[in-house]
């Protein structure tokens, strides 16, 4: 498959630059056997007694540090972990094997090595002392200034588990009062956990989708979580494309497996869905992204493509703080 299939037109003024106040005022989109157009509280209604919502409740941390290089000029590292002893950096500026990076504390840091646009880093830091020095790391494309309180609604109200670099957008819809809604209707809410890492937004640099490979991302999902997800009476709702990769990665013979790994799954139009999973919430994606070629895998390209037409013509907001979709029913290619 060529990458220009899944290709759109996406208007800069169709990409939301703040958050929808209060969260769960956002547009929903519900596709089926239809398209219909609903605010997000209406959510309710399509969710029932015996229905399992699974959340991602990763946390996003203040990866995101201004720093300067020894010659004096600015780089921004984006800490995506450690590894043998250093941290994984992306950095935005040029910076050479060796060269001494200066932290926003005066300490100082090394390049140790580079593979790419990724950066070794030796830095006399704990992972805790480097989040204070850093910041919220927010999609590229959100060009607003945003204040410190608007920054925190790019997390979900239920976030817990540190360790993610961008949020899993679907859930910054939920409010506490909306979630204690949707228990009352006799839903269940069940959290697992995938860390968002350069994985899940790697721009496909190839021509051909079956040519891109992704970085792996940590998952975790206790026994809790796995028993209700297996045994659900209703439907399983996922709540975002991270959810769905940790279910996938972690389904063994249409069970889901409970325990923590890492996984590399890369979806995409033929794949041959495995988990239990009969209904995707999710945002609307970037072109010729992982994240899209995902739902299209789901739902089926053309009806994912007439479904974001039609959201572009009834002026949907679109990614990370944009409005939502609701693709009801079990995957196309189970």
């Amino acid at each position: 498959m060529h990458i220009e299939e899944f290709d759109y037109h996406l208007p800069q003024d169709a990409i939301a630059q703040h958050p929808a106040v209060p969260r769960d005022s956002c547009r929903l989109l519900v596709m089926d056997d239809r398209i219909r157009h609903h605010r997000f509280t209406d959510i309710t209604g399509y969710l029932h007694e015996g229905d399992i919502l699974v959340v991602n409740d990763t946390r996003v941390r203040h990866a995101r540090i201004h720093a300067r290089k020894d010659t004096g000029g600015k780089i921004e590292l984006l800490v995506l972990g450690q590894e043998n002893g250093a941290y994984r950096c992306m950095v935005k500026g040029r910076v050479r094997e060796g060269a001494i990076v200066e932290l926003p504390d005066g300490e100082t840091a090394t390049v140790i090595r580079k593979n790419g646009g990724i950066c070794h880093l030796d830095i006399p830091h704990g992972m805790e002392q480097l989040e204070a020095l850093g910041e919220m790391p927010l999609p590229p494309y959100i060009k607003a200034d945003l204040d410190a309180e608007t920054k925190k609604r790019y997390q979900s109200v239920y976030a817990d588990e540190k360790g993610s670099i961008a949020a899993p957008t679907a859930g910054l819809h939920f409010t506490p009062e909306l979630l204690d809604r949707i228990r009352h209707k006799g839903v269940t809410i069940a959290a697992v956990t995938l860390h968002v890492g350069i994985g899940t937004f790697m721009p496909i640099r190839g021509e051909h989708v079956e040519e891109h490979s992704m970085h792996r991302e940590w998952y975790s999902i206790d026994d809790r979580a796995a028993e209700a997800i297996n045994r659900a009476s209703g439907d399983v709702i996922a709540v975002g494309t991270t959810t769905i990769r940790a279910l996938e990665s972690a389904t063994t013979d249409g069970e889901v497996q409970s325990g923590e790994r890492s996984t590399d799954l890369y979806i995409y139009p033929g794949y041959r869905w495995q988990s239990p999973v009969t209904g995707m919430l999710t945002n609307f994606h970037l072109p010729q992204s992982t994240p899209l070629l995902m739902v299209c895998a789901y739902a089926g390209r053309e009806r994912i493509m007439r479904a974001y037409r039609e959201a572009l013509r009834q002026g949907y907001r679109f990614l990370s703080f944009g409005d939502a979709m609701y693709i009801r029913g079990a995957p196309c290619s189970r």
